[in-house]
């Protein structure tokens, strides 16, 4: 009962959240400058054909009837039609949504496979070369600009070493549909097609990489500092007075409430990837949904860039709420507190 009430609560505010951001974005897309029927149309367009086109968008409407049309369209799932593809924006995303969402996933992958170790390891060796090593990579990944890495590694492995693709998902002329998940590694093995799976994780290398290092860092750092916090407890000295081996001490004691940081950071990241790896999409030439969602902001695509707001803000809800659930499970003394606040 204690958990489902925590979950309750976590699910309104998880409303609450949407609700804002379709009021923030709503805003902001209206009082940009520009017309988006003139951009839609072009200079040439007569007047007619650019009232004609702000009727059919709505745009003539009074503010709070074009909000009430934009929340009826959520409600019933409809986003729109695009002005830049001139097709539904639920089309573009559902086409464009599952190129992001294996580059986030495969980011999230990388970050959490090298930065938690790194962070265990700075922490069990506290104040020497290897703590000082970790804890110098995590400053540097932190500070390095995105676009920067991406470049850099784009060209030492695309062009000076040419061990690695540097564009798209799969090689030019590759006939293979993802018809099934929309992520090429999941239906390539589901298909029994390993080439597929092979190109496309050497495809995902790259932007994965250059996305995951700043992660990478960040989670490497978290987890020291958490770990070295739960390492002073009075349970953890009772537990080196009474010889309790080293490595059970670090992996079953240490380890599980020092998880707790980490894991909320690994949820706010893979969340916010999801709408922010345009730098990465744009320079690897990535045909996702941020790429998409920078397309439609240069043409004030309003309904497509809504869209990509919208789904990335139920995204980044979704597992933030997810994450809450599992803090929850880990460590119980969440949910007590959340019951008392």
């Amino acid at each position: 009962m204690e958990f489902l009430a925590f979950l309750a609560r976590r699910l309104a505010w998880s409303l609450l959240v949407l609700v804002g951001l379709s009021v923030v974005i709503f805003v902001i897309a209206r009082v940009v400058p520009g017309d988006p029927a003139r951009m839609a149309l072009g200079p040439r367009a007569s007047a007619e054909q650019v009232t004609e086109l702000q009727e059919k968008l709505g745009l003539n409407l009074p503010l709070y009837q074009q909000y009430g049309l934009f929340i009826g369209g959520l409600a019933r799932g409809e986003l729109g039609q695009s002005l830049l593809t001139e097709r539904s924006v639920n089309e573009d995303i559902r086409t464009t949504f599952p190129a992001t969402l294996e580059l986030v996933l495969t980011t999230v992958f990388i970050a959490f496979l090298f930065g938690v170790p790194l962070g265990v390891a700075a922490a069990r060796w506290k104040d020497s070369w290897p703590d000082n090593l970790v804890r110098a990579f995590a400053i540097v990944a932190a500070v390095m600009p995105t676009f920067f890495i991406a470049l850099l590694l784009q060209v030492l492995a695309g062009y000076v070493l040419q061990i690695l693709p540097t564009t798209g998902r799969l090689p030019t002329g590759t006939d293979f549909e993802a018809n099934i998940t929309g992520l090429l590694i999941v239906d390539g093995l589901l298909k029994g097609q390993f080439n597929i799976v092979f190109e496309a994780m050497r495809h995902l290398l790259l932007p994965a990489l250059a996305l995951s290092l700043a992660t990478m860092g960040q989670m490497a750092r978290i987890t020291r500092a958490s770990m070295i916090d739960v390492s002073r407890q009075d349970y953890m000295e009772a537990a080196r007075a009474f010889g309790v081996p080293d490595r059970i001490r670090l992996f079953k004691y240490q380890l599980r409430p020092a998880f707790v940081p980490p894991l909320t950071i690994m949820g706010l990241e893979f969340a916010s990837l999801i709408g922010g790896a345009f730098v990465v999409e744009l320079i690897f030439s990535w045909p996702g949904m941020a790429a998409y969602g920078i397309r439609a902001i240069t043409q004030k695509d309003l309904n497509a860039i809504m869209g990509v707001v919208m789904v990335s803000g139920v995204f980044f809800v979704l597992v933030n709420l997810l994450i809450d659930v599992l803090v929850g499970l880990v460590d119980p003394r969440i949910r007590i507190r959340g019951r008392r606040a």
